[in-house]
């Protein structure tokens, strides 16, 4: 029998409740916005043959982006618990389901995003600067500096992630205005992209980059515990996050498809810096380069801020070691589960490449992330079953539910799919760490239900 879930209601869970809709809302933007969108365009352009079907595809994963979000408001109001997806996930099925989601954060999907953003940011800085020291020095020692931060509490963290997210936003909003200013390149707009395989198979396999860019929105429910009121400011901050950086994505889409045309965005593998190279020169390439490399930064910032709070409500369930749902006396930071998630991914870092990662970390989160929708199923029906509470606030409802969330489900479900089928071996790792977990988590509740004998006994 597994043991029973802690709720840890904000009120109840000993963090510190410091933040409020303008921090939601830009952390669900910093944890969206990294390198994604600086390069997956043309990833995108690769795989589909015209500048319809390229936008198309950016379209269709901003509205994916939009349902999740009002997906993850409305559970945000009806299970406002510390670790957010995590504790979605425990109510709605099992504690193993919840469990397999941190482990595979902990060891893929987080660490391993963050490990190759951190090596993203090692390249640009050395470019920028000319430092002398190897790529992955550098992002370990980002990775340990913004730890640092963090282990001085939620409050710290968030400013440092707010004040880079508002630079991110600058520095996309200007590669933007300057891509606008750049003159066409005159390619015919419906030649078939180089690699480009159109139809369904090439819209789906385009989906994998975009749904990594747009990944990362479901992060600030781990923060839900130290929101003063998330079932108001997490809602608010979702939605209004996810409708901001698709206007962001599709901006940038749009100018590099009609400063460099569907076949020169396709050849590239920097699209933002030869767009920023053809309006400015040398200086252009400068500055995008500067505004990526705070972008990834910031992302770093955002995701060591974030999903440590998984890992210390899986502590506090007595499911993962009982030093890491230990909070720090002062400042009420999980420290030792920042530190573990950092100390993971420059490990991670160390052998990892930007190309790996995608299918790696893609193919795991989208399971989770149709999963989590359906629990909202779960929910809906039990809450049918219990009659109205007169005190019961008003309720957060998905806009056209089931239909949305269906599709949203399917949607996931369907990337997941092809991407394993398609990259087996990027992708096969995760699932092969995915199935360790289901042998780790009877370790951890047998264990569990042995101390809470010796405790009766």
């Amino acid at each position: 029998m597994s043991a029973e879930p802690s709720p840890l209601a904000p009120a109840e869970n000993g963090l510190a409740h410091k933040l409020g809709p303008f921090d939601a809302t830009l952390i669900v933007m910093g944890g969206i916005i990294g390198a994604g969108i600086f390069k997956n365009p043309a990833v995108v352009a690769r795989l589909v043959p015209t500048p319809s079907m390229a936008l198309g595809a950016w379209i269709i994963g901003g509205i994916l982006a939009l349902i999740g979000a009002f997906i993850y408001a409305e559970l945000a109001v009806l299970r406002p618990r510390v670790g957010g997806q995590y504790a979605y996930l425990r109510d709605a099925y099992h504690p193993i389901v919840a469990f397999l989601y941190g482990w595979v954060l902990l060891l893929v999907i987080q660490t391993g995003g963050m490990a190759a953003v951190a090596i993203i940011f090692a390249d640009y800085l050395r470019e920028l600067t000319g430092i002398g020291l190897s790529s992955k020095v550098i992002a370990i020692t980002t990775l340990a500096v913004l730890t640092a931060i963090n282990c001085f509490g939620v409050r710290a963290g968030s400013n440092v992630q707010n004040a880079l997210m508002l630079i991110k936003i600058a520095a996309i909003a200007g590669l933007i205005g300057v891509g606008l200013m750049v003159s066409p390149t005159g390619t015919a707009p419906v030649v078939v992209a180089a690699g480009g395989s159109g139809g369904l198979s090439g819209m789906t396999a385009a989906m994998v980059p975009v749904i990594f860019a747009y990944g990362g929105w479901q992060t600030a429910s781990f923060l839900t515990g130290e929101m003063r009121n998330p079932r108001r400011d997490l809602p608010r901050g979702l939605v209004i996050g996810v409708l901001g950086v698709i206007a962001l994505y599709l901006g940038v889409t749009f100018v590099c498809i009609q400063a460099l045309g569907i076949d020169g965005l396709a050849a590239t593998k920097t699209p933002a810096s030869e767009v920023m190279r053809r309006a400015m020169g040398a200086t252009g390439a400068k500055l995008i380069a500067l505004g990526i490399a705070v972008s990834t930064a910031g992302f770093l910032s955002q995701s060591v801020l974030t999903a440590p709070r998984v890992y210390y409500a899986m502590a506090r369930d007595g499911v993962f070691f009982k030093a890491v749902g230990r909070l720090d006396r002062r400042t009420k930071a999980p420290v030792v589960a920042i530190v573990l998630q950092s100390a993971l991914a420059a490990c991670i870092a160390l052998w990892v490449d930007y190309s790996q990662i995608l299918d790696y970390v893609v193919s795991i989160d989208v399971i989770f992330f149709g999963l989590t929708a359906a629990s909202l199923f779960v929910f809906r029906s039990r809450e049918k079953s219990r009659p109205p509470d007169p005190g019961d606030s008003p309720v957060f409802r998905v806009p056209g539910h089931p239909v949305t969330t269906a599709t949203f489900v399917f949607v996931c479900w369907a990337v997941s799919i092809n991407s394993i089928w398609t990259s087996p071996k990027n992708a096969g790792g995760g699932v092969i760490i995915l199935l360790i977990g289901f042998c780790v988590y009877w370790f951890w509740d047998g264990k569990a239900i042995t101390e809470r004998s010796d405790l009766s006994g």
